[in-house]
């Protein structure tokens, strides 16, 4: 995988949008898309996609446009999806049910190979493929499976333990539903902190700030 550390964390950010939208387009059957038409699909300037696709080096041809598939496989690429990491999830509570069941985590990049919980009522059950294992066996099964990302999705009082003790068992990523940040807490380890009542309070914003009239039926 080329190096693309210069790359700035938006651009990145980006990045699966263009590859959700293009695979669309793919299962449509569309073969070719020029900046333009993506910019009115995905709500960005034309001038803000090539922008972007040049930070990896341009793909696109002059009056062609881009050909979907091979845009849509060189993204795949940067993001390294095709590498397939693998992934336990902590916490199979309703958060962590829901993600595990309707999430495609193959097609994203990642394996799910083991999901954790510490509630009897829990330990046994089914989660789609997967039966939910005893946190007390998290240790063995982390020497011998050696997963490198953990899906954190139990209370945020119990983040911080649980994260120092899966860095010490190998784990080198989290995606993290605690509420509790772990960004500056480990070096060397990546980190995605997924808030849902930010993006809530995000949208509450935004509600409240449209006109008065908009919206309004009567």
């Amino acid at each position: 995988m080329k190096d693309y550390s210069q790359v700035s964390i938006p651009v990145i950010k980006r990045l699966p949008r263009y590859h959700r939208y293009l695979e669309e387009l793919k299962n449509m059957g569309v073969v070719r898309i020029s900046s333009k038409e993506l910019s009115s699909r995905m709500g960005l300037t034309a001038s803000q996609i090539r922008q972007d696709l040049n930070c990896f080096g341009g793909f696109g041809q002059q009056g062609y446009g881009y050909n979907i598939e091979q845009l849509y496989n060189e993204i795949g690429n940067i993001l390294g999806i095709n590498q397939r990491s693998k992934a336990i999830m902590i916490g199979a509570g309703n958060l962590g049910h829901a993600i595990a069941t309707h999430l495609r985590f193959e097609n994203r990049g990642f394996d799910l190979i083991g999901i954790f919980d510490n509630n009897p009522n829990v330990i046994g059950t089914t989660i789609g493929n997967k039966t939910v294992i005893s946190s007390d066996e998290l240790e063995e099964f982390c020497q011998k499976e050696k997963p490198v990302v953990a899906i954190l999705c139990i209370p945020a009082e119990y983040a911080a333990e649980n994260a120092d003790k899966l860095v010490s068992l190998g784990i080198r990523g989290f995606w993290n539903f605690t509420q509790y940040d772990l960004v500056h807490r480990y070096e060397g380890v990546a980190v995605e902190n997924v808030h849902l009542g930010d993006s809530l309070m995000t949208l509450c914003y935004q509600i409240n700030s449209l006109p008065e009239n908009m919206g309004d039926n009567s």
